[in-house]
C-alpha cells in the first residue's frame, strides 16, 4: 500500500495557528494531492490531516460530517470556518505563492459553478482515475 503523506498536527501551535486540510486518506489521488500541496506550501500555512482520523477533526460549528468529508476535501480555517470542495480549492490557492497567481481567476463569473461541477465529478470518480493497490480502495458505507 502507498504511504500515506506525512501528516502535520491537526492541532497547530495557538501561536501560529494553521489552516487544515481534511482529506481521505485512503484514496490515492488525495494522496497525491495533498503531496503536491505540501511541495507548494513554502510557508507551512497548512496542517493535512487524514479525514477517516475522526478524533482528531478539528471543532467546529455546526460539528463536520464524516458522510460531507468522504465526498469533498474540507479546509477548516484558523478561525474554525469550513470550506469544502472547489471553495476549499480556491482558499488554498490563495495561499500557495505558485498558485496565487490564478486565484483571481477561480473569481470569474461563471469558474465556480464549473469548478464545482468539475470537483465534484473528481471526488465522486477518484477511486477509478488513480489506481489503488490490489484494488482495495472504495468509499466507505455512509450509514455511520
Amino acid at each position: 500500500m502507498s504511504a500515506v503523506p506525512e501528516t502535520k498536527t491537526a492541532c497547530p501551535s495557538p501561536a501560529r495557528p494553521k489552516a487544515v486540510v481534511l482529506y481521505d486518506g485512503q484514496c490515492r489521488l488525495c494522496q497525491k494531492s495533498v503531496r503536491l500541496l505540501q511541495r507548494l506550501d513554502w510557508f507551512h500555512r497548512l496542517a493535512y490531516q487524514d479525514a477517516r482520523a475522526e478524533t482528531n477533526w478539528p471543532v467546529t460549528e455546526p460539528p463536520l460530517q464524516f458522510e460531507q468529508l468522504m465526498s469533498e476535501m474540507h479546509v477548516v480555517t484558523p478561525r474554525g470556518r469550513v470550506h469544502r470542495g472547489f471553495m476549499a480549492f480556491r482558499w488554498i490557492a490563495w495561499r500557495l505563492p505558485l498558485v496565487a497567481f490564478v486565484a483571481p481567476l477561480l473569481y470569474v463569473p461563471g469558474v465556480p459553478a464549473l469548478g464545482r461541477r468539475v470537483y465534484r465529478w473528481v471526488a465522486r470518480n477518484r477511486f477509478g482515475l488513480v489506481p489503488c493497490d490490489q484494488g482495495e480502495c472504495r468509499l466507505p458505507p455512509t450509514a455511520r
